[in-house]
């Protein structure tokens, strides 16, 4: 596994996410991604599953140390009151005295963004959290957080597949000193039917899949979060590291960027984007 930098931070270049999966799902995948090398693996609160990612992770008979937790506060846990005490029940439920990176799942929410941030730097004081960073932030809310924080921000986790230009919003966070976190890579499965990323992958005899999260990857600072339930796919999708797509591939898939592409937009959370024109 090869690992991102971001602000003070080092992070396994692939990560297992774990948005929308059941306790059974949890429990059966979890464990052989552990087995198959993943070392990432990404939860919410929201998602009410850390309680059985915690349950996994203790029993997987792997040093904490080796494996990095990343969660996020849900948006009614955001104020001064609220915050600490909802990290506290995270880490019970994750069964760790410390989650790696804990980010602001997304910015719709009435508390001003300084409390916000005040209260991932709280948190980062107690020991409880080694790194924060910020989720769905568009490039103005992202920089106004990194001059609200005393603490570095390591990531802006959003979604990114080969379908939606997000180049204004990648470069602004590099630039920053942050890494990208990319969820949605597979585009809700419409990867797996495009004649240009079926015939890259027939060229390295890779899946479709393992070229995505090669684009990814390739790109610079760059993190991918894997998802599937499929016990089979865990060991292809870390595979992505010891082949390279060609520059003219790379440009092959930024090319399928299209208009109106965006598939996570939830009304009341989601920001004024930047724009995703091509």
């Amino acid at each position: 596994m090869q690992n991102v930098h971001g602000g003070n931070a080092d992070i396994p270049a692939i990560g297992f996410g774990t948005y929308g999966m059941s306790a059974d799902d949890v429990y059966r995948i979890i464990p052989a991604a552990l087995r198959a090398g993943f070392r990432h693996i990404d939860t919410a609160q929201i998602y009410r599953n850390e309680g059985e990612i915690g349950d996994c992770v203790a029993a997987s008979g792997i040093p904490r140390s080796e494996i990095f937790l990343t969660t996020k506060v849900w948006v009614s846990n955001y104020s001064e009151r609220f915050f600490e005490a909802s990290v506290d029940e995270s880490l019970r439920k994750l069964r760790t005295d410390h989650i790696d990176l804990l980010l602001l799942h997304w910015p719709g929410s009435d508390v001003p963004l300084a409390e916000q941030i005040a209260g991932l730097n709280a948190v980062v004081r107690a020991g409880k959290v080694r790194y924060i960073g910020v989720s769905n932030f568009n490039r103005a809310l992202m920089t106004e957080s990194i001059r609200l924080s005393a603490a570095p921000l390591v990531t802006n986790q959003f979604e990114y597949h080969p379908y939606l230009n997000q180049s204004l919003l990648v470069e602004s966070t590099l630039q920053a000193g942050l890494a990208v976190t990319g969820y949605c890579g597979m585009a809700v499965g419409h990867v797996f039917s495009d004649p240009t990323l079926k015939e890259i992958a027939a060229c390295h005899d890779r899946t479709i899949a393992q070229i995505v999260l090669r684009w990814l990857v390739q790109q610079r600072s760059v993190i991918a979060l894997s998802r599937t339930t499929r016990i089979d796919r865990l060991e292809q999708n870390l595979a992505v590291f010891d082949f390279e797509l060609h520059g003219a591939e790379m440009a092959a898939i930024h090319a399928l960027a299209t208009a109106n592409s965006r598939i996570v937009d939830p009304p009341g959370l989601a920001p004024l984007w930047d724009s995703t024109s091509v």
